[in-house]
């Protein structure tokens, strides 16, 4: 609950699985077939207007990666962390958001510590919403991680923008 003693409605009915999700099958067709054939990639750009889901879906995700029973199509919801995901607070799948964190110094932090190890989990998620509004400089300081991402790290982007994304990020 919110601290005013209601919760909004997108956060109320947000969904948790694959099978929640209404009107985005094929990106939930593309995700459930990158898990069930063991081909999940590095990274990956969710794109869409304002409330189509790109959150919604990068979280389930995570939740499939890194749920204990995993990785599934099907995350349990009950783990540690699933729970922690759904809520935007696990340790391992880092939230950010590129419109205040869109500096050089932002991503050199984040190049860091994605050369450490996941604390708990299978893979460590960077989740950057809004990453169309990294700086030129952002975006070449994370183009070498792209290039060569250590095997447990995986970046979820979101855009609704992405027109305004580099091609040489588009590319990796």
């Amino acid at each position: 609950m919110e601290p005013s003693g209601y919760t909004v409605v997108a956060r109320r009915y947000r969904p948790q699985r694959f099978e929640d999700v209404v009107g985005q099958d094929h990106v939930v067709q593309a995700l459930r077939n990158a898990i069930r054939l063991n081909r999940v990639t590095h990274a990956y750009l969710f794109c869409g207007t304002r409330g189509v889901g790109k959150t919604s879906l990068a979280r389930i995700f995570a939740k499939c990666l890194n749920c204990v029973q995993g990785p599934t199509e099907s995350p349990c919801l009950i783990c540690d962390i699933c729970q922690a995901i759904a809520v935007g607070q696990d340790v391992d799948v880092i939230e950010i958001d590129g419109a205040s964190n869109n500096g050089v110094e932002a991503v050199r932090e984040l190049r860091q510590n994605a050369g450490l190890r996941p604390s708990r989990a299978r893979f460590k998620i960077y989740y950057i919403d809004e990453v169309h509004m990294l700086s030129t400089g952002a975006f070449n300081a994370l183009l070498k991680t792209l290039e060569e991402p250590p095997e447990h790290v995986k970046f979820f982007f979101a855009t609704t923008e992405a027109n305004k994304i580099p091609i040489t990020v588009l590319s990796r």
